[in-house]
């Protein structure tokens, strides 16, 4: 399994464990929503971020 993967994983484990924490305190579900999109999109910056390949520049050849 990829860096990649494990990443999405585990931010998904996080996103759904704060909306049933939300759910449980009474939060509006469109809120929950939110929230969770925000989660997923910053976890997708992350791994992106942390798995990417570096590029060789002109200067390394």
């Amino acid at each position: 399994m990829s860096n990649f993967a494990i990443y999405l994983i585990g931010t998904l484990f996080v996103a759904a464990g704060l909306a049933m924490t939300a759910n449980k305190l009474g939060v509006s579900l469109i809120w929950i929503i939110i929230g969770v999109i925000i989660i997923v999109g910053l976890g997708i910056m992350t791994a992106v971020s942390k798995t990417r390949q570096k590029e060789k520049s002109g200067i390394d050849k």
